[in-house]
């Protein structure tokens, strides 16, 4: 049976925030936690972002469902840099033959992940809760971006869904003719890199005929655009940057005060 479950619940508090706002906030909240390698600050960042996830109206299994393969490029990386770290400063946590984890290691690659984590998050939960039309037109409207800019970064993003159907239509194309990697990696990878050729070619030849179907509307016409549906910012949207900066600098007052406390602390 299909999930007719949709993605955001309709009218929540910050879902219907101004998509201009929504993203400059993500940004503000993200950028801060460029200035720390600690783990603390992007750590306070996550549990803030999960927190405030109810007021986007996004289910937490469904931010998970999408978020997986973040989750699992996490894992890798924590892993592969605790193993195959060049510094190994700090008291020794784990020492199994081959396998030497310490502290500095830890927390170095705790800090690393965590800080992804922190910065990938918000443009998921922002991107998941708003309609792609609303943010072009607010990017038009509200941060004066080139109509031609917005609008065809909207017909690309429209276009992104075909990718999966496409690629579901060459595999069984070619499963159909007998081509198939079996259970050999080397033939598997040879065929995953044929089928990624053919879909790459498949969408610059669809990205020049929309380009040409959008010059022959008049989208690259030099004569303002009219308005169908306005944008507006409002005091609320204010609000929500103030507030992303204000986590964000609270998050990395934290991790500077821990960070100044902790040698007295030990």
């Amino acid at each position: 049976m299909i999930d007719l479950e949709p993605v955001a619940v309709p009218g929540a508090v910050l879902a219907r925030r101004n998509p201009v706002a929504k993203v400059a906030a993500a940004l503000v909240f993200t950028l801060v936690l460029v200035a720390t390698l600690d783990p603390v600050a992007p750590a306070i960042a996550i549990a803030v972002e999960l927190a405030v996830l109810p007021l986007f109206g996004l289910r937490y299994r469904v931010l998970a469902r999408r978020a997986w393969p973040l989750l699992a490029s996490a894992v890798g990386i924590l892993v592969a840099l605790v193993l195959f770290a060049a510094d190994r400063s700090g008291p020794v946590l784990l020492d199994a033959g081959p396998v030497l984890v310490t502290q500095g290691v830890l927390v170095t690659a705790l800090g690393l992940v965590l800080r992804m984590l922190a910065v990938a998050l918000p443009g998921i939960i922002v991107f998941t809760t708003t309609d792609p039309t609303e943010l072009a037109d607010a990017l038009i409207q509200n941060a004066r971006a080139p109509a031609r800019f917005a609008l065809g970064a909207l017909a690309a993003f429209r276009m992104v869904p075909l990718l999966e159907q496409e690629w579901r239509m060459i595999s069984m194309a070619r499963r159909a003719r007998g081509v198939d990697g079996g259970r050999n990696p080397v033939a598997r990878l040879r065929l995953f890199g044929s089928t990624a050729f053919t879909l790459l070619v498949g969408a610059i030849r669809r990205g020049t005929r929309l380009a040409v179907a959008m010059d022959a509307r008049g989208f690259d016409a030099g004569t303002p655009r009219t308005v169908a549906r306005p944008q507006r910012f409002v005091l609320a949207d204010g609000l929500l940057i103030t507030g992303a900066a204000l986590a964000a600098g609270a998050a990395l007052t934290v991790s500077v005060l821990l960070g100044t406390f902790r040698p007295l602390i030990g």
